[in-house]
This record gives structure tokens, sequence and C-alpha cells, in this order.
């Protein structure tokens, strides 16, 4: 999915390039007032350094999210989780510590906002769960405890109560 938004993306920059570029060549061409040659180098200079500045940010800004599904993760654990007005279905609810997770998050109703906090309050990772869509998102938790499930995204009246917990053990059980 991501290399294709890549590949979409530099077709319509360079599709968008090539409209610049002959409106360009037009202008230049025009009797009223010709240009300079040194002003159409400028002008060329100008548009390649903004192709290749554009190229360049979007191959930087759609390289791999910091929680893409890694390939080679051994063993993960696999959770399903599913909002709908006001509430959070979860299974399983206890993970185990220093092993892959992988969230499978969606939704049966409107779009929900899948926040995991920390004992702190800290946000340690989050993903949209958006009715006909199935996104996923890996975490490792390094340490035991109780962390909460929030919803991020305003979704009725009674957004605010939509939380659950889940449950992060040590190898030994507890």
């Amino acid at each position: 999915m991501q290399s294709s938004v890549l590949i979409v993306t530099l077709i319509g920059m360079t599709c968008v390039m090539a409209v610049f570029w002959w409106v360009l060549a037009q202008s230049s061409r025009s009797g009223d007032c010709p240009a300079a040659p040194t002003q159409d180098l400028y002008r060329t200079r100008l548009l390649i350094g903004l192709a290749v500045a554009g190229f360049v940010i979007t191959a930087l800004s759609l390289r791999q999210w910091p929680h893409a599904i890694a390939s080679s993760s051994a063993n993960p654990v696999r959770v399903q989780a599913t909002g709908s007005q006001w509430s959070w279905e979860i299974a399983p609810k206890t993970l185990p510590v220093g092993r892959p997770v992988i969230f499978s998050v969606s939704t049966t109703d409107v779009t929900h906002g899948f926040g995991v906090y920390d004992s702190n309050g800290d946000m340690l990772f989050q993903t949209q769960a958006m009715p006909g869509y199935v996104n996923q998102v890996q975490y490792q938790f390094e340490k035991p405890g109780i962390y909460k499930v929030m919803c991020m995204e305003y979704c009725g009246l009674a957004h605010h109560d939509m939380m659950e917990e889940l449950k992060v053990v040590s190898k030994g059980g507890e």
C-alpha cells in the first residue's frame, strides 16, 4: 500500500511538473516580451530545483512509519480491537512483555482513535479505527503493568467513557 501511494504521488508530481514546464516554455515564446536567455536559465533551474525538492520530500515523508508491521517479527501476539459507540472489544486483553504485539483495529460504526497509554498517561502509540478498514499497528511492551486504551476521536456523547485496559505481564505470568 505504501509503495503504491509513493508511486501515485511521484506520477502526479511529474504531471504537475510537466504542466509547469509547458507553461514556462509557452511564456518565453510569447512575442510581447521576449525573455532574456539568462531568465530562461533561471526559470529552468528553479523548476528543476523545485521538482528535486518535491521528490526528496515525498520519498522521505513516505518512508516506513515508526509503527509499521515488521515482516520479520518472530511469533507475534495478535490482538483484535473493535470500537463501537462507546466501548472497545479487545481480545486478548492480557499480553506478554518483550514480545511483538500486532493490533488489528476496526470499528462497527463511526471513526474512533485507538490510543494506548502507559501508567504515567504518556501515549505509546495510536491508530485510527475507520468503518470498512482494518488498520494494523505493532508494538512491543517493555514493562509489565496496566495500560489504558482510550478513544482519541470524538465519536458522540459518551466518547469520554470509551476506555479499556490491557494487562501486560512478565514471562512468569505476573
